[in-house]
């Protein structure tokens, strides 16, 4: 039923639409992906107030090669949504949804350290788990994951705390 709602609602915005397991799942392009996911958070028919996580899956061999995607709870309505953004290799972007969702923050940021996929309009868009000298996105499949990284000196951070990256 979702879903019917959702094709009736944004038509052509939605390049595919499934169901599998009890879960729905919507793909939309890059260029209307932020402006739909705030009518999905603004909208009463929807109320997607819970933005649960943002993540990416690595298709290698597929392109576009990077689906960024985002699962939405509404609370008030009690259902589900994945929302899935296709992005390839050589224009590795989507817009951030920081100010639709403050939850984005570290969830965006997460998602640049380990895919290397940057949200414009983030602000704070830096390492969350990987030091900054750290080589590479470990989430990535064709990541050497016998590559040697740099050797980062021992620093008691309360005697000489270091200083923010950016």
């Amino acid at each position: 039923m979702l879903l019917e709602k959702l094709k009736e609602r944004f038509g052509a915005e939605i390049i595919q639409a499934q169901e599998s397991h009890g879960a729905e799942w919507v793909a939309v392009s890059r260029d209307r992906a932020a402006q739909l996911l705030k009518t999905l958070h603004d909208d009463p028919d929807f109320a997607f107030d819970m933005l649960t996580d943002v993540t990416a899956v690595d298709w290698l061999e597929r392109t576009p090669r990077f689906d960024v995607v985002y699962h939405l709870n509404s609370l008030k309505l009690r259902h589900r949504l994945c929302v899935k953004v296709q992005v390839d290799t050589a224009d590795l972007w989507v817009d951030s949804v920081i100010g639709t969702w403050k939850a984005a923050d570290w969830l965006e940021r997460e998602c640049y350290d380990m895919f290397g996929i940057e949200f414009r309009g983030h602000g704070d868009l830096r390492r969350i788990l990987l030091y900054d000298s750290f080589q590479g996105h470990p989430l990535r499949k064709d990541y050497p994951y016998q590559q040697r990284q740099p050797i980062v000196p021992e620093i008691d951070s309360v005697v000489a705390p270091l200083p923010p990256s950016r």
